[in-house]
């Protein structure tokens, strides 16, 4: 009863947020037309020019970050067919598709898909279940280790070493959650601070020339 009630709950949350999020999407123009109008209405220029700028860069970057998030899905759902095919574990094209769906998650996706794949070779074949526990981690591993922070890191601009960093920190401190939003906030942060450190080396480079001349 309790299982019922708990999938009932969450397929309803589903529902209302999925209805919330095409209401948004519908009267997105919209809606930023009157939130900028409150902005330049309540908030003096100088801080409505800087929100601006965070938002815009926030936007950049999480759009960059979920097209990398599915680019590298797709690489690894892709990999793992192939390699399932090679080997001949049962089933390569259902568990290999539904990989690539999980490692929508960041770094611990790939192994719940692998637990499902597992159990659906397992009724097969035992010794191959076995077998393709070891194929998967051996692959997640480059996964998380290669692949992740070069496709996604590349795509939002962020160096692998800080992907890494990132998805460390945000898993431990907000656990699945945590990784999805830990690379792209880490990145607009990045980002930011680049500029910020950019505006101000302009700014002092004419003041540097200006005390060469005298």
């Amino acid at each position: 009863m309790y299982i019922v009630s708990t999938i009932s709950s969450i397929a309803v949350t589903a529902v209302v947020a999925l209805i919330f999020s095409i209401y948004i999407l519908s009267g997105r123009e919209k809606l930023f037309h009157q939130f900028q109008t409150l902005a330049r209405t309540y908030l003096n220029e100088k801080f409505y020019k800087g929100m601006c700028v965070v938002l815009k860069t926030a936007h950049d970057t999480f759009t960059k970050f979920i097209i990398g998030q599915c680019t590298e899905a797709v690489i690894l759902g892709t990999l793992c067919t192939i390699g399932m095919l090679l080997f001949r574990f049962p089933y390569a094209t259902m568990v290999g598709t539904l990989i690539g769906a999980t490692a929508l998650l960041p770094v611990v996706g790939a192994y719940l898909g692998a637990a499902v794949g597992a159990f659906m070779i397992f009724t097969i074949d035992p010794l191959k279940a076995l077998g393709f526990l070891i194929f998967i981690a051996i692959l997640q591993q480059l996964e998380g280790n290669l692949i992740y922070p070069r496709v996604v890191g590349s795509s939002v601009g962020l160096p692998g070493i800080w992907v890494l960093a990132a998805v460390t920190v945000g898993g431990g401190l907000g656990g699945i959650i945590g990784m999805l939003l830990a690379v792209p906030v880490t990145a607009t942060l990045y980002k930011l601070l680049q500029k910020d450190v950019q505006k101000r080396k302009a700014a002092l480079q004419p003041k540097k020339e200006e005390g060469l001349s005298h």
